[in-house]
Formats: C-alpha cells, sequence, structure tokens
C-alpha cells in the first residue's frame, strides 16, 4: 500500500512543504529512503522501527520505500521521523485516520516513541498557514513556538501513540494556546540597566544618540574602563520590538535551534557577543546547507564585538556588506541563501596593544611601530562604515566611588522612543525606518542645511580630511540629535556635537 503525509523543512530561514510517500512491497525486507536525505535522514529508519515496536504497534517485514518529495532539493535533520511513523502505519493498514491532506507533522522520535522537539518550528508553522493546512502537529516542545501564528492550529503529541489517537479522533484535542504573557513585547524584560553604569556621562549620550538612529558604535579605551558594561545595556534603551521584528528574530533562533524549550517568543533584543577566535562562517553564517551567523542572529538588535582588532581581518571586511544592506547573501554550488542581518555594531578596542596610550595614570609601553601596526588592522573602509566614534577614559576615585545610580534605561528609552516617532512621520512615505539607513537621495530631501551649518561642516571635512562617506555619517548624526532635541531643522550644535563623534578616528589614526 501507499501512504502520504505532510511535513516541512526549512531552508535558509523560511520553510517549504515536504510530501513524505511511504510504500510497502512484498520483497526481501529492506527500508530505502529517496529524496536527497542527509545522513540524519537516513538513519531514522533505526529510530522509526524502534519507536513503532515500542509504542504497541507491528513494524512490517516487508520492502519499504521512502520518498521525500521534492527530489531534487536536500532533506536533514530528524523531523521526517514522526511522518515516516505515521506513513507506515497507514499503508500497513494499523491505523485508519480519514483525512491527512490537511495536517502537517513534524517531530524527531526517540526509540520508545516519545517525540523530542526539532528546529525550525515556526517557520514551518507560518509556512504551513501560507500553505493552507489547517493543522501542524509538533512535540511538546515545540508547542508554544509554533501557536505564535494566527487563524492556525497547533496541536502537540507526547509520543506516537498520543499522535495517532489525536489524528483517528479528528484532532478533537484543545490546540495549543499562547498567552498574553507570551507576547508582551511591551515591557521587555533586561537582567542590565543603564542605571547601574557609573561616571562616562558622554559615552551615555552617544549610545543614547545611537540608538535614537539606529547609528553604530566603536568605545576606544583602557582596560576596565566600562566598555563591555555600557555595550551590554544597549538593548535596554532600544526601542521595544514590535510583532513582526519579534518573529524574524524568533525564526532566526528557531532555525539555529537557540530557542528555549518553553519560549514562545523572543521579546527583548538580540545581543550577540562573539569571541575574536570566530570564523568567518561562523560570523556571516555557513556551511554544506547554510544556517545564519552570528550576523544574522543579532538582527533587529546588537551585535557587539569586543577587542575588535583582534578578530581575522577576513572576517571583520565581510561585515561591509551587511552593515550597508541590512542582509547576508551565502553563495553555494546549488544554491543562494539569504539571511536578514539589520543589526547595530557596537564595536570596542584599546588605543594601543598594552591598552594604556591615552591613560592619563599607567603609562603606555608599546612603541610607535606597534601602535601603527594594531590600529592599521582595521581597514578605513570598515571604520568609515561606523557612524560614532567615542573615546572611553578611565573612571575618576570620584566616579568610582559614586553611591546614587545613573539614569536607569527605562527614562533613555522614552527619548528614543521620541525621536524615532519623528522618524517615523518622517519617512512614512518610504522604506527607511531610521535616520542611519537614510541614503544620499534621501538626505538631500529630508536634512537640508543651512548656508552657516554647511559653512561649519565645509571647516569640519577640511581639517579633519574626512571622507565623502563620512560627511553623510555627520548629517545622518546631526539629524538623529536633532530629533532628540525635538528640532525641525538641523542646526549648529547639531552639527558640532555631531562632528566631535567622527574627530577620534583622525586622532589616533590620522
Amino acid at each position: 500500500m501507499l501512504a502520504r503525509i505532510n511535513s516541512a523543512a526549512v531552508l535558509g530561514i523560511d520553510a517549504y512543504p515536504v510530501q513524505v510517500e511511504v510504500d510497502i512491497s512484498r520483497g526481501l525486507r529492506a527500508f530505502t529512503t529517496v529524496g536527497l536525505p542527509d545522513a540524519a535522514v537516513r538513519e531514522s529508519k533505526e529510530r522509526v522501527e524502534s519507536a513503532i515496536r515500542n509504542s504497541g504497534f507491528e513494524f512490517p517485514l516487508e520492502r519499504i520505500t521512502v520518498n521525500l518529495a521534492p527530489a531534487d532539493v536536500r532533506k536533514e535533520g530528524p523531523s521526517f521521523d514522526l511522518p515516516i511513523a505515521l506513513g507506515i502505519l497507514v499503508a500497513t493498514g494499523q491505523v485508519s485516520i480519514e483525512d491527512l491532506d490537511d495536517v502537517v507533522l513534524v517531530g524527531e522520535l526517540s526509540l520508545d516513541g516519545h517525540l523530542r522537539r526539532v528546529t525550525g518550528a515556526l517557520p514551518v508553522a507560518l509556512g504551513a498557514r501560507s500553505w493552507d493546512y489547517r493543522a501542524l502537529i509538533v512535540a511538546p516542545g515545540n508547542g508554544k513556538e509554533a501557536a505564535v501564528v494566527d487563524d492556525f492550529e497547533v496541536y502537540t503529541a507526547e509520543n506516537l501513540y498520543d499522535c495517532v489517537c489525536l489524528l483517528e479522533q479528528g484532532l478533537m484535542a484543545e490546540p495549543v494556546r499562547v498567552t498574553q504573557e507570551d507576547l508582551n513585547l511591551e515591557a521587555p524584560d533586561y537582567a542590565v540597566d543603564f542605571g547601574e553604569v557609573k561616571g562616562q556621562q558622554h559615552v551615555k549620550r552617544a549610545l543614547e544618540v545611537a540608538a535614537a538612529g539606529g547609528h553604530n558604535v566603536i568605545m576606544i579605551g583602557p582596560p576596565g574602563a566600562g566598555k563591555t558594561m555600557l555595550a551590554r545595556r544597549m538593548p535596554t534603551i532600544l526601542p521595544p520590538m514590535d510583532l513582526a521584528e519579534a518573529l524574524e528574530v524568533t525564526k532566526l533562533y528557531s532555525v539555529a535551534g537557540l530557542l528555549g524549550r518553553q519560549t514562545a517568543l523572543v521579546t527583548t533584543r538580540p545581543f550577540r557577543h562573539p569571541h575574536h577566535t570566530v570564523s568567518t562562517a561562523g560570523l556571516v553564517g555557513g556551511g554544506t546547507v547554510p544556517k545564519p551567523g552570528e550576523i544574522s542572529l543579532g538582527h533587529n538588535g546588537v551585535l557587539f564585538l569586543d577587542e575588535l582588532p583582534e578578530f581575522r581581518r577576513d572576517a571583520l571586511e565581510v561585515l561591509r556588506q551587511p552593515l550597508e544592506d541590512g542582509m547576508v547573501t551565502i553563495a553555494r554550488a546549488q544554491q543562494t541563501l539569504t539571511f536578514p542581518a539589520n543589526f547595530q555594531l557596537i564595536a570596542s578596542m584599546n588605543p594601543c596593544p598594552c591598552g594604556y596610550y591615552t591613560d592619563p595614570v599607567k603609562q603606555c609601553t608599546c612603541s610607535p611601530g606597534e601602535i601603527s601596526r594594531y590600529r592599521k588592522r582595521i581597514s578605513g573602509p570598515l571604520l568609515d562604515r561606523i557612524d560614532i566614534h567615542i573615546e572611553v577614559p578611565r573612571l575618576t576615585p570620584d566616579e568610582l566611588f559614586q553611591r546614587e545610580p545613573g539614569e536607569p534605561s527605562a527614562a533613555v528609552r522614552e527619548r528614543v522612543l521620541r525621536a524615532r516617532q519623528a522618524q517615523r512621520e518622517r519617512f512614512a512615505d518610504t522604506d527607511i525606518h531610521a535616520n542611519a539607513q537614510m541614503s544620499a537621495r534621501a538626505m538631500r530631501q529630508f536634512c537640508p542645511l543651512s548656508d552657516e551649518v554647511e559653512a561649519l561642516l565645509r571647516t569640519a571635512i577640511d581639517q579633519f580630511a574626512l571622507s565623502a562617506r563620512a560627511h553623510d555619517r555627520i548629517i545622518k548624526l546631526a539629524r538623529t540629535i536633532a530629533d532628540l532635541d525635538g528640532k525641525e531643522s538641523v542646526e549648529i550644535p547639531h552639527i558640532a556635537e555631531a562632528v566631535q563623534y567622527r574627530s577620534l578616528d583622525r586622532k589616533l589614526w590620522g
């Protein structure tokens, strides 16, 4: 007999339908899986046989052929265990299910028949809804994640036997529901707060400007000045994610297998902090079937690169395209995948190899040649793509022993939200979401400069030998500072502050 079960697989961060065809025929006992399966899919025959026997069913001693259609796309992972096992039971007549045409099944089987969670349940649920299926059956560990999808039924089954009973009863059980607490995007829960940072008021101001306009930041200072502490609190002052952003982030974490077992939706801005030994593939993504890398896992959040010059040069240079386009494209011989990578880059570094070149207390022990080679590890084109360059000095004793807490993240976030609201109104008829995303044409339209402001900017560019890209960054920064100030047009104080955020690279690199 022949049985057809609907399933799905994930390619990139999106799902595509897979039909699992199971044929039982006479002949020598064999179990063959076709349709470009990887090793994990081929090994499913051992798991499926044990799961069927340990669930109280009989495993056929005949020739079994499993086809995963479409046959020209490589299948990977153990998520086809459940549809294969159910297909065998239907093909052998051990279970009678009237209608399987509108149900999708994914899940890994343990040897005793229990269902284990798989990666990519949210993309599968979104895909199944778009393909006009009625319901999805997954393991309990994937229930909340998949149930986030509106107007779609998601059911869970503890084991293979429960899944069979659920289908034979016509899905009469109650589908999984997601509570309002699981979707609470208005009040994200962060474990850290800006108020915990002592001193560094000018750095906090720079990060506030960065959050208000979506700008990238590099912090330069000696060890122990608080660069990492400040960077970790950057997500707490960013605007809360809306549902569309949260779904994008959750899809990425689901595909990467980083979603918590009972997590329905990622409600906090991501903060990724890869070590400087990370490979290029680990940073941008890769693999035989490409998976998202660190820059995609930082989508809609913050990518923090500590000790920036210590990263491999080729790994840093691949950041240039995502910083401009908000996405990363991974090309392989058989396919090309695009992952979203709209992140805010927060980088930090020491001013020299020993870290104390600008420190007023400890003396630097580096030679001029060592300092020059250290700084040249960061290319000019990459540095130009970082809008804000800010120096983070050592804390003074008075600041270190300060007892009163600083301004909390909630207060800073309120100002950031007002600035973002002004940008939403300004860019209402465009695809721009923040000042940092403005093109040259958009800057001419939305950032007209008076003669006095233009004269100041011309002087700054001449004095610091800034590039054309730095000129554009200054205007975007000034527009953000004006938004924080509640001003309709860019004025001289806004340009002056924006220039200050671009002068540090000439002080240290010039």
